[in-house]
This record gives structure tokens, sequence and C-alpha cells, in this order.
């Protein structure tokens, strides 16, 4: 769980004890690779930035 703590992951302790036990019961292989809240954050917003002006309720600012 320090480890995650360390990440500063968006988890409650309840959460990141679950997320500690799944990791332990099945780690996962060496070599692979994830981006960061931050990165995932901004990937999804560009998405939405994107849409803004030709959908409903998103609006285009200037």
């Amino acid at each position: 769980m320090a480890f995650l703590e360390e990440r500063r992951l968006p988890l409650d302790e309840i959460e990141a004890s679950a997320l500690a036990d799944e990791i332990f019961a099945n780690p996962p292989e060496i070599g692979h690779l994830t981006i960061s809240n931050a990165l995932q954050w901004r990937l999804q917003y560009s998405q939405v930035i994107e849409k803004a002006g030709s959908v409903v309720g998103i609006e285009k600012l200037r």
C-alpha cells in the first residue's frame, strides 16, 4: 500500500488495500508500461475539447 500511496493514486484506504491484494495475487509481468494519471486526464479531456462546439452541451471557450 505504501507504494500505491507514494504514487498518489486517487484511492481511499479500502480501495488501496484491495488493489494491493490484487497486485500481489496477480503480479504484472516485468516490462509493462502505464501512463500517469495526469496524462490519462489530458488524453480524456483532449477528446472532449475536440468535440467542443459540435456536440450539444459541450461549448468551445475562447
